[in-house]
């Protein structure tokens, strides 16, 4: 474990090609999607996977679903409390309704494919974020030693989600997106109720109905059903 890097996803491509798995104490330079910056107190986890898939790239992002069955996995392994944890389309985690974790895949390409797959994920083990800070209708940050009473140190939460991982690695890539998407549907946040789906430019309201074969999120507008490839989901 390195004591301080700007973002262990930068740290991670640097080590390319992996596999390898690089962790760090602090990060100086966090990031979430779209960029937006990621409190990195230390005692939370803050952890990158580097890999050099040969799929083609549609198939490479799958690995999300992955790191997100992989991360369920280790909650539970390490709390004894499946009911509590869910998966938010398309990266979270939930502990209690609230958001415990988030992953960021970023990638390097050569030609049309993917040269490079970094999988980065933040774990709120010890300290989340104050509610003010996240966007507005985001879901509050929680932490795992505020709803469990369990302090988890990040060496720790690594022992069991880096086996969790390379288990729902193997079945992706032996068996195909199929059983990770049975796998993750059975441990989804709202599924079957309203949700909205917000793309750049437009937002969707519907019954969260499903996810497809690609991953895409499917709503269920009116008997109309709209498949929505990428898109922030609120509750």
């Amino acid at each position: 474990m390195l004591d301080s890097v700007d973002s262990t996803n930068a740290e991670a491509l640097r080590h390319a090609p992996g596999p390898a798995w690089v962790v760090a104490g602090e990060q100086t330079a966090g990031r979430g999607r779209r960029g937006r910056p990621w409190a990195s107190p230390r005692g939370n986890f803050y952890g990158s996977l580097i890999l050099s898939p040969r799929e083609a790239p549609e198939i490479v992002a799958l690995r999300s679903f992955a790191a997100a069955l992989a991360l369920h996995d280790a909650c539970v392994a390490l709390t004894g409390s499946p009911q509590a944890f869910a998966l938010k389309w398309p990266n979270d985690v939930l502990l209690n309704g609230g958001k415990l974790a988030g992953i960021l895949l970023e990638s390097v390409g050569q030609g049309r494919g993917v040269a490079h797959l970094v999988i980065g994920i933040g774990v709120n083990l010890i300290a989340a974020p104050d509610p003010s800070q996240v966007e507005q209708g985001a879901l509050c940050p929680v932490s795992l030693l505020a709803e469990t009473g369990l302090r988890i140190t990040p060496a720790r939460f690594l022992d069991q989600l880096a086996p969790a991982y390379a288990r729902w690695e193997e079945t992706l890539t032996g068996r195909g997106f199929a059983p990770l998407r049975e796998a993750w549907l059975s441990r989804a946040a709202r599924l079957g109720e309203p949700i909205r789906a917000r793309t750049g430019t437009e937002t969707h309201e519907g019954i969260f109905e499903t996810i497809d074969s690609t991953g895409a999120l499917v709503l269920n507008q009116g008997g109309q059903r709209r498949a929505i490839p990428a898109a922030e989901v609120f509750f």
